[in-house]
């Protein structure tokens, strides 16, 4: 005779497979190692003491967070790149909008190939683009040309603030574009078409209607703008020609030219914090307006 085995119905198997758990294994492991253990090294750098060469004593310090947080220099480097994030995020923005709203509303047979055309510019690298930028920005660029056709002097587009909010702002508007995109698909023409017929006008409806269905979209795109101009390095580093304190281009002078990687780790630091309080800003108001 064949057993039979029993289960009351109110019991199930506790023994479940592990098997999925061991597909996690990989990735568990690839992050472990390329994430969090250089994580941790950068921390315990960031404690020690950093001595000429670049070499790095094994005794540990708070000298170096103390020093970095407590200097008006890395307070006004902090302030610089914090301010010049907010200033690029609120250019994008206002700059990708209308395009991205125009693209949505345009015909489907011709949507995707706009969009194809806004994404494009992240097939080229930034490099050649920020070169590209440099050119026309350049004294003897084609803005400056125009400028002094018409009897004007150019005011100055190069190696200052003006100039690099303008190229991060090209460069980053495809990430703001395509974030605009998927927040627009909560849109509903029958509530414009609704507020059109009592009397409302464009902008009102634009106001009312279009930009609070899609602040989710909105709220993304700033979040991703923001972060990537924090970190931003190659552009600054560029188009700025090293006039523009920022914390990425201080990260990379402290860790390369000064061999001081204890600050260069505490500076890090700081920039992931910048990168958590943004993250945690960004979750609650996605968490407000649902």
């Amino acid at each position: 005779m064949s057993e039979v085995l029993l289960t009351s119905p109110g019991k199930s198997d506790s023994r479940a497979p592990s098997w999925p758990f061991l597909l996690l294994g990989p990735a568990v492991l690839v992050n472990l190692i390329g994430f969090v253990w250089p994580l941790f090294l950068l921390a315990t750098i960031s404690f020690k003491t950093g001595g000429s060469g670049g070499s790095i004593a094994d005794d540990l310090t708070l000298a170096n967070w103390l020093g970095v947080l407590s200097d008006p220099f890395y307070l006004r480097l902090l302030l610089s790149t914090v301010t010049l994030s907010l200033v690029t995020t609120a250019c994008t923005l206002a700059c990708s909008f209308p395009l991205a709203l125009f693209i949505y509303r345009s015909h489907p047979r011709w949507r995707n190939l706009l969009v194809v055309i806004c994404v494009s510019p992240l097939l080229i690298s930034a490099v050649v683009r920020t070169y590209g930028w440099i050119v026309i920005l350049g004294d003897s660029g084609f803005i400056a040309s125009t400028v002094r056709a018409v009897g004007l002097e150019p005011f100055p587009l190069i190696f200052n603030r003006a100039g690099l909010v303008i190229g991060m702002v090209e460069i980053l508007m495809p990430y703001m574009i395509l974030s605009l995109m998927a927040g627009f698909g909560r849109l509903d023409s029958s509530l414009e078409e609704a507020a059109a017929s009592l009397g409302a006008n464009r902008l009102t409806v634009l106001r009312l209607i279009v930009i609070p269905l899609t602040l989710p979209g909105i709220l993304l795109g700033c979040f991703l703008v923001f972060v990537i101009t924090v970190s931003a390095f190659i552009t600054p580093k560029v188009l700025a020609g090293g006039r523009v304190p920022l914390l990425a281009t201080e990260i990379y002078d402290q860790a390369i030219l000064t061999l001081n990687w204890p600050v260069a780790s505490v500076l890090s630091y700081i920039a992931l914090i910048i990168f958590g309080l943004a993250t945690l800003l960004y979750m609650k108001m996605l968490r407000h307006l649902e």
